[in-house]
């Protein structure tokens, strides 16, 4: 449990997509500087800096904790760690900035999520991301990341129906969101149709999974400044952790029942309990679609609808935009990219954005309480953060 005695007062995200010409080093320090300024604050001030870099032989830069550090002189000897958790390593880094807040080391800190992706093949970022699966089984080790969700639908078509128009809904749903977004990887409005047949251009990935069924190879960074509560009104705005949890799940699969996603219900429902809400008292929520069997599976581990019942979620306009809860109005994972550690820091960032009314044309009117929930691997390590707008 993380009390609320910590608040983002600034914000950096980059664009996200395939950016050729830009390094590691570039992006990390980009988002940064987009945060720092933001936050109006010296560099010099910043007591710790800790980044989420999944990278799993994606880039040479095994070591790349201190690249930041290239953002000013004044850092020069700041400590600085690299955070990993597979595709929640963006929100591990975020955990580590607050857990070093809460114990009274650090006043301020800066938190980076940055990978870089769309140079190696696609078989290359797959290859590269199964290494976050159970590798001391032959069978599972030999699942890539879109096979293992493929499973997952087959699995909720068994237990509960067929999971594919509501797959088709979200894919539609999230391009049409990203379309307001600037910093989306794809802005290409997708029609129901069009994500709901399998065609030349939307082919079978790993069945029943299609091409419009997986989130993107993608380039990017996101930043933070969290500050101690305390410091936060000598900022001209801040967001408030009201709760920020971390749940981790065994990682073999065979240990549990991977379509009952335990490990993400618990660290939602305990992020309401600790931040004294219901789901009825959300504004909207930024969530890991991975995939969109991930999506529909999160409506139900948020309490959006019955386990089985999620696409009443997506029938009802629940999650759409103008809807109660609307459901990743950046476009997700889906059609806003993932590169896959600043992911949960960009789900933060463009939180902070829409609590301090500055998300632009992707703004939802009156948005006072958030939900984020970052994902690593199938339902593994699971992060679920309450935000509050505290002033704007």
């Amino acid at each position: 449990m993380i009390s609320p005695e910590v608040c983002i007062v600034g914000s950096g995200h980059t664009a996200f997509g395939k950016l050729t010409g830009q390094t590691l080093e570039d992006l990390i320090v980009a988002s940064a500087r987009e945060a720092v300024d933001e936050a109006g604050i010296d560099p010099s001030t910043i007591d710790a800096v800790f980044l989420g870099h999944f990278n799993s032989g994606l880039v040479p830069d095994g070591f790349a904790s201190s690249l930041a550090h290239q953002l000013s002189p004044s850092l020069r000897f700041k400590p600085a760690v690299r955070c990993e958790n597979a595709c929640a390593s963006g929100a591990a880094a975020i955990h580590a900035g607050l857990h070093a807040i809460l114990a009274g080391r650090a006043e301020t800190v800066l938190v980076v999520g940055a990978e870089k992706m769309t140079h190696r093949s696609t078989a290359d970022v797959t290859q590269s991301l199964a290494g976050a699966g159970y590798q001391n089984d032959a069978t599972e080790a030999a699942l890539s990341f879109p096979q293992v969700f493929g499973l997952a639908a087959r699995q909720y078509q068994e237990r509960y129906a067929d999971p594919l128009e509501a797959m088709a809904l979200i894919a539609s749903k999230n391009h049409t969101n990203a379309l307001a977004n600037p910093l989306a990887q794809m802005r290409r409005a997708m029609d129901f149709e069009t994500c709901n047949t399998v065609s030349e251009k939307n082919p079978l990935i790993a069945p029943p999974l299609r091409l419009t069924d997986c989130s993107l190879v993608t380039d990017g960074a996101a930043a933070l400044v969290l500050t101690r509560a305390g410091n936060a009104t000598a900022f001209k705005r801040s967001v408030r952790f009201r709760a920020a949890v971390h749940v981790s799940d065994y990682l073999p699969m065979a240990k549990r029942d991977f379509l009952a996603f335990e490990g993400p219900e618990r660290a939602i429902r305990t992020a309401y309990r600790d931040a004294g809400i219901g789901v009825e008292d959300l504004h909207f929520a930024e969530v890991h679609d991975c995939f969109t069997i991930a999506e529909l599976l999160i409506y139900e581990a948020m309490g959006l609808a019955d386990k089985g019942k999620g696409i009443r979620a997506l029938k009802d306009g629940v999650v759409h935009r103008g809807g109660r809860t609307p459901v990743n109005l950046s476009g997700g994972l889906k059609a806003k990219g993932h590169p896959v550690g600043a992911t949960g820091v960009s789900m933060h960032a463009i939180a902070y954005r829409q609590l301090t009314g500055q998300a632009g044309d992707l703004q939802q009117p009156g948005a006072g309480l958030g939900l984020v929930f970052n994902m690593g691997g199938a339902g593994v390590a699971n992060y679920a953060s309450v935000l509050e707008a505290e002033h704007v």
